[in-house]
């Protein structure tokens, strides 16, 4: 395959899937322009290092790679920024018609370490098999399933904590 099929393929896998690249970006950092930034990010760090995908059917696992990384970064370099959440801001700016389902899972799970955080996003809410996380992630499967099982532990003891409150 030459490399401006890889480019070509790439840009169409990006286009296809834009949505759930942004709902990932969302989940790390609970704003709308700074998810967008780091989408920006991931694709320009994925076409500079495309010679780096050998074999494309591994396109999803790598992208989704780059992706996190470039959130986790992210999350890194702001830890002094305060960035007010959509919600709040939402709060404070006139009412709109906003549908936020589950809005303590999604608390609980900030809750969680940032790899926590990343296999309960990739297992449930991007629906990835164990498989093609472990892929992702450069572990084996049962690592993957020890550090998940931990994860869910983690976040259910989180929930019924914000339950008694």
């Amino acid at each position: 395959m030459t490399k401006s099929e890889k480019f070509q393929q790439v840009e169409n896998y990006i286009v296809e899937n834009q949505h759930a690249h942004y709902r990932l970006a969302y989940s790390y950092v609970k704003n709308k322009e700074s998810a967008l930034d780091i989408i920006q990010d991931s694709i320009m760090k994925a076409l500079r290092s495309i010679d780096s995908l050998e074999q494309t059917q591994y396109l999803k696992t790598w992208f989704y790679r780059i992706l996190i990384n470039t959130s986790i970064d992210f999350i890194h370099k702001n830890k002094r920024m305060v960035v007010v959440e959509d919600e709040v801001l939402d709060f404070h700016l006139p009412s709109q018609e906003m549908d936020v389902p589950d809005i303590d899972l999604y608390e609980a799970i900030d809750h969680l370490t940032p790899e926590q955080k990343t296999l309960i996003i990739l297992r449930f809410f991007e629906d990835m098999k164990i498989e093609d996380i472990a892929k992702m992630l450069g572990v084996n499967q049962n690592t993957i399933k020890t550090r998940l099982y931990a994860a869910l532990r983690k976040l259910r003891t989180n929930m019924e904590e914000k339950v008694k409150v």
